[in-house]
């Protein structure tokens, strides 16, 4: 009988002192206290310490993204005086406004702070963000807040609700804010409805009207594009036969100094091949005509410009 309470009693002892054994799984930090105080952190890996009554092992997930939401709740009764999330906008309209604050367990030290005010976490930001929301809507119309509350109040409120909670050194990171409800009372909720999809149509319109002046530019730039192209290869195509041309000139002059030293009338000779060009073109064209009665002993001396033919 001994026998078996002395099992019993190891099997009892063993037990006990495996309450100081706890796995950390990938993605935990562990924060080890004793006798109430904090000892040190571990990462993943089997955390061996006095058991349970002396140490304590609390495993908590860094990477996992917890949410809270605050504000009023469309579900419940809104007949009641003043519901949760029911705000004061900055020309006194009443609003309801609720938001979802994503937030994780930062990191380092602010594992054991997380650790230490775990029970108070959500309720304290809780209360932030209810301030900040307070905040934001009292400083714009009702107009504002329901049109663009759900865009600009998410933007400001995530940094608005951590610079409220970092005094409290909760060990928390906020993630991102979302507004989840927003909406005017029950009351006027209709005309406001209304308000909004006239507010969305004039909106449309000017998207249209803006896409339509955007085509009509880029049509305009494509345009001038074109214009400006096709000017640029005219002024090339003029500028590469100017070139051809003063070339042309130039190896004509090379050629006159040349054959000048050996001719020194070869210039007239080149201004009559040049003139008699001329004047066969002129005469193709109907613009001279030879006078035969005037040819003398010494060949043709003179020309006559003939008329102008008359348009019929």
């Amino acid at each position: 009988m001994r026998r078996w309470l002395l099992v019993l009693g190891v099997i009892v002892l063993a037990a006990y002192l495996l309450t100081g054994v706890a796995q950390v799984q990938p993605g935990e930090r562990a924060v080890v206290r004793r006798f109430g105080r904090v000892v040190r952190q571990q990462g993943p890996g089997l955390v061996i310490d006095l058991p349970y009554g002396m140490s304590r092992v609390d495993r908590v997930p860094v990477n996992f993204v917890r949410q809270v939401k605050v504000g009023f709740d469309p579900e419940i009764d809104e007949d009641q005086s003043m519901p949760e999330g029911q705000l004061l906008t900055g020309d006194q309209n009443l609003v309801n406004v609720q938001a979802a604050i994503d937030y994780r367990v930062g990191d380092g030290d602010a594992v054991v702070q997380y650790v230490l005010n775990r029970d108070r976490i959500e309720a304290a930001i809780a209360r932030a963000t209810e301030a900040a929301m307070s905040e934001w809507v009292a400083a714009h119309t009702v107009d504002e807040t329901l049109l663009n509350g759900k865009v600009t109040l998410r933007a400001w409120l995530a940094p608005k609700v951590q610079e409220r909670v970092d005094p409290y050194h909760l060990g928390v990171e906020i993630q991102a804010a979302n507004v989840t409800y927003l909406a005017p009372p029950r009351e006027v909720k209709y005309p406001f409805d209304r308000v909004s999809i006239a507010q969305a149509g004039i909106r449309t319109r000017e998207n249209e009207a803006q896409q339509y002046a955007e085509q009509k530019m880029r049509n305009a730039q494509a345009r001038q594009n074109a214009l400006e192209q096709k000017a640029q290869a005219y002024a090339l195509g003029r500028k590469r036969l100017a070139e051809a041309d003063a070339e042309a000139f130039l190896k004509r002059l090379e050629q006159y100094q040349r054959l000048r030293k050996d001719n020194p009338d070869i210039l007239i000779a080149i201004w009559w091949a040049e003139m008699g060009k001329t004047l066969i073109g002129m005469k193709a064209n109907g613009q001279i005509d030879v006078l035969d009665e005037r040819i003398g002993a010494d060949g043709l001396d003179i020309t006559q410009f003939a008329k102008p033919k008359k348009k019929q």
